[in-house]
């Protein structure tokens, strides 16, 4: 069988079988002119790219690296020094959060033992029992005294020795009466021990919830500054003074607006 073999257009043109293309002189110019832009373009790649050596390329490689390394370096330490505030703002939070909890269970504690409605009940009587003891001994005492002061008086002007006896024994019996009364003072110091007892429960705990806080020196810089908001009158009104008070008049300062 035989085998067809494809020719090729030099072979036709040599045989003759295909018309040789004339170049005329127009094209000739032009192709010229293509050849010229053509060397230009390519000089101007070969001026751009300038070619370098492998130990350049090299060195070009690793200057970058180390950019890129030292930047990725300080992005590390940043980031640790984030993390590092952000674990210490956590300690932070953890000891307010405890400080809280804490201030929370002494409130607990107080409004469960101190302050329901029972236990202040129960301070307000001893309260009222000691105001009503005081007052009902001193009447008693008064009455006495009066009652012996008119013992005394009628005694003197009576000669009866059996009206003496009575008016003796009478002022006896009164001056029992005043014994009696003065016995007050341990039923009211029973019942002061109570409310002090309740008051110093109530002290203890809030001292722990200051402490808690930084103690009494760091609540002090957030106490507000004291205003008096008492009238003229009111202010002269200071009430009994007690041993150490400042700001009473003694009596020998009365005595000297007399002298």
């Amino acid at each position: 069988m035989a085998v067809h073999r494809k020719r090729f257009r030099v072979e036709d043109i040599v045989g003759g079988e295909m018309p040789i293309l004339d170049v005329t002189e127009e094209a000739t110019p032009m192709h010229s002119e293509i050849m010229a832009e053509l060397r230009a373009i390519r000089a101007q790649m070969a001026k751009g790219a300038v070619p370098m050596s492998g130990s350049a390329a090299m060195a070009a490689i690793d200057a970058s690296t180390a950019h890129e390394l030292s930047e990725a370096r300080t992005m590390l330490d940043t980031y640790r020094a984030q993390i590092e505030q952000c674990e210490k703002l956590k300690v932070e939070l953890d000891l307010i959060h405890d400080a809280i909890d804490r201030t929370k269970r002494e409130i607990a504690t107080l409004h469960g033992k101190s302050f329901d409605g029972g236990e202040m009940a129960k301070v307000n009587g001893e309260l009222g029992a000691v105001v009503g003891g005081t007052e009902q001994a001193t009447q008693q005492i008064l009455e006495a005294a009066e009652s012996i002061d008119q013992a005394a008086s009628a005694m003197s002007k009576v000669d009866s020795v059996d009206q003496q006896k009575r008016l003796a024994d009478d002022i006896q019996e009164r001056v029992i009466s005043i014994f009696e009364a003065c016995n007050f003072q341990d039923l009211t110091g029973q019942r002061i021990s109570k409310v002090m007892t309740t008051m110093k429960f109530i002290e203890q705990h809030i001292n722990a919830m200051m402490d808690i806080w930084g103690g009494v020196d760091a609540i002090k810089a957030h106490v507000p500054a004291p205003v008096d908001q008492r009238s003229d009158d009111e202010k002269l009104l200071n009430g009994p003074k007690l041993a150490g008070d400042v700001g009473h008049a003694s009596q020998d300062d009365i005595d000297a607006l007399f002298d």
